[in-house]
Parts: structure tokens; C-alpha cells; sequence
């Protein structure tokens, strides 16, 4: 479980397929030494396990599915792409985002990012067949990110990105037409299911 707080963004140095899987390669020297073996790690909001360190090099990987490939933006990285990384939130730690599982609904491409004085306005679609699990002043995970709709359409959704969150993701280096990973706010996904069952 995690709370859409990005501790700190690394650096991809690979991504090689393997057969049917592929491997990340990840440098962020500020929490390699802090890591274990079988550790979940958030890469752009999607729950990866740890199957290798160097703390010297301050590296550590990833073993991806193709699955995992298919359903997120992780296959888009190349070498020199800055990831959003999060532990696992620890029994006892504050919890200032939201519940954030790690397990991406969808990829949504952003088709505005621009700046509105010291803020900057981050538009993404929004396909029809997610809607209502967003709503005006809700919460939604936008490459592990956990963010406030400030506005929903029919077609895309509105945030507002403070300098400091620009500041600690990877939010800078984003352009309209780049996918983003989106997880759903989990009540919402629970009560729509619910709505559903007692339709049928």
C-alpha cells in the first residue's frame, strides 16, 4: 500500500526484454541502501518487486512482466527517464495522500501541461469507460502521484500542480501526447461495483 507521495524520482539506466518479461535498471542513490530484497517499490504508481541492489552504485532492479508491459507506461522508459519512486508506507507513518495499491487501471496521455503563474494546469483524457470513478475535488493517481481532480469533463481531466510537487516528480519533464499511469481511487472502483451488482 501506498499514499501517492513520491519520495524521490531516479534515473532509468535500462530496460532490457528478456524473454517474456524485461528488466529495470534504476539509480536513486538516496534510498538504495535502504532497501531489501522482495521490497515494494512504487515506479510511476506501479507496485514493482526488487529483485536486485548495488548500494555502491546506488542502483536497483525490477522484474517486469509483460503484463505489466501491456497494462502501463513503463515500456514507453528509456535510458535518462526520471521515475517517481515510493516505499511501501509503514505502519505508524503519516498518511497525507491517499490509499494508493500500486495496481494501474489505465494509461492516459496528457493533453495540456502549461504554466498559470507560479502553478501549472496538467490536463489528461479521461475515456468514457472510467468515468465516475472521478469526481470534482476527488482523488486520483496519475503516475504515482496522488492528485486532486480540480475539474472533470466528459473527455479529460483537470489537476493543479503546486511548484513543490513539480519540484519532487517527474512532472518537469512531461509534454502533451506523453502516457501517464492512472489508478482509479479504490472507493470508487468498490462503489461502482456495488452499483453494478445490485443493477443486475
Amino acid at each position: 500500500m501506498f499514499t501517492g507521495l513520491v519520495e524521490t524520482t531516479g534515473t532509468v539506466l535500462s530496460l532490457d526484454p528478456r524473454g517474456e518479461s524485461a528488466r529495470l535498471l534504476v539509480q536513486a542513490p538516496s534510498i538504495a541502501p535502504e532497501l531489501a530484497l522482495g521490497e515494494s517499490v512504487a515506479v510511476n504508481g506501479c507496485c514493482l518487486t526488487v529483485t536486485d541492489i548495488d548500494t555502491r552504485a546506488g542502483t536497483f532492479a525490477f522484474d517486469l512482466l509483460m503484463q505489466t508491459l501491456r497494462v502501463t507506461s513503463l515500456g514507453d522508459l528509456k535510458p535518462g527517464s526520471l521515475v517517481n519512486l515510493e516505499r511501501a508506507m509503514r505502519l505508524g507513518d503519516r498518511f497525507g495522500g491517499h490509499f494508493v495499491q500500486g495496481h494501474v487501471d489505465d494509461t492516459v496521455r496528457v493533453l495540456d501541461f502549461s504554466r498559470h503563474g507560479q502553478d501549472h494546469r496538467l490536463e489528461v483524457e479521461f475515456p468514457a469507460k472510467h468515468h465516475g470513478l472521478v469526481i470534482p475535488k476527488g482523488s486520483i493517481c496519475l503516475d504515482g502521484i496522488s492528485l486532486t481532480a480540480a475539474e472533470t469533463g466528459t473527455a479529460s481531466i483537470t489537476c493543479w500542480i503546486i511548484p513543490h510537487t513539480l519540484q519532487v516528480t517527474h512532472l518537469h519533464t512531461k509534454r502533451p501526447g506523453d502516457r501517464l499511469n492512472v489508478e482509479f481511487d479504490m472507493l470508487g472502483k468498490h462503489v461502482r461495483e456495488l452499483v453494478r451488482a445490485h443493477s443486475a
